[in-house]
């Protein structure tokens, strides 16, 4: 089920926060759990029962497992409960994400026949995994309380960060559900909810899908483009992938407000950077400190000197790379990545007295370039998109890009208020705004966390989350998963 369908908007949402509130008004704590996690196995079983299967075989090994843990003294049981964990979590992921990527390229490189399973990815393995994954370990080091199955189940299913995180450690939810003062409704907390997730809605619907139709037409023409639309292209997936993730981490966050729960924040304005360990720092945060915390630090961190510092973040981007996909496309992306940031500390180049606008401009633009192999379906392909970037030539933009912008029912609209001369005269021109306002955006404008936080109820604000609201539900015709999805 997706946040921005009809049936989760209308149906499955007011339900849930009927029947949770419901439950705990009438003193019945426990079925208010239940209740919730009922609702967060419908949220995720509802186009694919297989995957819900995969969730609950994987929920009950691992609470088995986190409880053999914290009712041990032995040393040795605990350590194999935690590799039992490690192995465990791991090889799901790679059986299901990994496994047809690893035979393929072990087919291609001993010319061997080794057949593919051509497995559909379960939703959101790789948050689940992760956070379970978290658990798992803590649990080994004593740091993890003893939580019933209700709440460990509810900690994995949570609904609003299940398929795209943010990954959420088990101190920072459970105690919530556990706290007596959020079973009753809070009417600020709720208006806060609802304007996060209008925000985050709006994002999704009126912005990222309306760049997704260009970047999928330019990425599947490749050939035909010139440098001027690479350009466009690249710019407009940038700005496809900040939207689309920012609006599902505005939607998420809004959703836990509307339900008494603090997710911590996922997406901190990472265009706003002024290097590249700053932007990291502020994009996908909860993926960063587990990385940080689990893998980084384990290494060493920055205990053994510089050139231990720089291949420890290496190795980290190359799994956080892995981590995004079973592709080489990722893979690099996450070493190229880890590069840079090792380039940036060795020089200290952030740390010279650059204007912030250039510095902010400059981290942009590397990794809006990054983002084309992020994109790309193949090496192959992204190597023909640079070749259309630096030996295209610059040219008129390419016609069916401001043909896919053209359709959308607003232009249409604008074409007939009065707009058409212009926009027949410039075809180019409306797109090419509608990019550089939306960049702008990311640029100046305060985040979705910072509104929520700051907001204060008034009729303007009450206007904004209708109109929001009304826009993006009659822009649902068109429904797409977010991308994130996909990881």
């Amino acid at each position: 089920m997706l946040f921005n369908s009809y049936i989760f908007i209308f149906l499955f949402f007011p339900l849930t926060l009927i029947g949770y509130y419901g439950f705990n008004y009438a003193k019945k704590y426990k079925a208010a759990l239940a209740f919730l996690i009922g609702m967060s196995m419908w949220f995720y079983g509802y186009n694919n029962i297989y995957y819900l299967a995969i969730l609950i075989v994987s929920i009950s090994i691992n609470y088995v497992l986190i409880s053999g843990m914290t009712k041990t003294s032995s040393r040795r049981l605990k350590r194999l409960f935690l590799w039992a964990g490690i192995l465990l979590n791991i090889g799901i992921l790679f059986y299901f994400k990994y496994y047809d990527f690893f035979i393929d390229n072990i087919n291609s490189a001993l010319k061997a026949q080794i057949p593919l399973l051509k497995l559909m990815l379960p939703l959101g393995i790789s948050f689940y995994t992760f956070q379970q994954l978290s658990c798992v370990i803590d649990s080994y080091k004593g740091e993890c309380e003893k939580y019933s199955l209700l709440e460990y189940a509810l900690y994995v299913s949570f609904f609003p960060q299940l398929i795209a995180g943010p990954i959420v450690y088990h101190n920072e939810l459970i105690p919530q559900f556990q706290n007596t003062d959020n079973r009753k409704i809070n009417f600020e907390n709720l208006s806060r909810g609802i304007y996060a997730f209008a925000l985050g809605l709006a994002k999704k619907v009126l912005i990222a899908d309306t760049f997704s139709g260009i970047v999928t037409v330019g990425y599947n023409n490749i050939t035909d483009l010139n440098t001027t639309s690479v350009i466009l292209v690249i710019v407009c997936y940038s700005l496809q992938l900040y939207f689309d993730f920012s609006g599902y981490c505005d939607m998420a966050y809004g959703m836990g407000y509307m339900l008494n729960i603090k997710l911590p924040v996922n997406f901190n304005s990472p265009y706003k950077a002024e290097s590249f360990a700053d932007l990291w720092s502020r994009w996908h945060m909860t993926l960063t400190r587990f990385f940080v915390k689990y893998v980084y630090i384990p290494l060493g961190g920055s205990r053994r000197g510089k050139a231990r510092t720089y291949l420890n973040t290496l190795i980290v981007f190359i799994v956080s790379g892995i981590w995004h996909g079973a592709n080489w496309t990722f893979i690099l992306w996450g070493t190229l990545n880890g590069i840079l940031i090792t380039v940036e500390r060795f020089t200290k180049i952030s740390s010279l007295k650059i204007p912030k606008i250039i510095k902010m401009t400059v981290t942009y633009s590397i990794f809006t370039f990054t983002c084309s192999l992020f994109r790309s379906a193949s090496v192959k392909d992204a190597g023909m998109l640079w070749t259309r970037l630096f030996r295209g030539g610059f040219g008129p933009v390419y016609q069916p890009l401001i043909d896919t912008f053209g359709d959308l029912t607003e232009m249409k609209f604008l074409y007939r208020a009065g707009l058409g001369g212009i926009m027949t005269s410039y075809p180019w021109l409306m797109l090419s705004l509608f990019t550089v306002i939306s960049l702008a955006a990311c640029f100046t404008l305060k985040n979705t966390q910072e509104k929520t936080a700051q907001l204060t109820l008034s009729n303007k604000k009450f206007l904004v989350v209708v109109i929001l609201m009304l826009w993006s539900i009659m822009s649902l015709s068109g429904i797409s998963e977010f991308l994130y999805f996909n990881f």
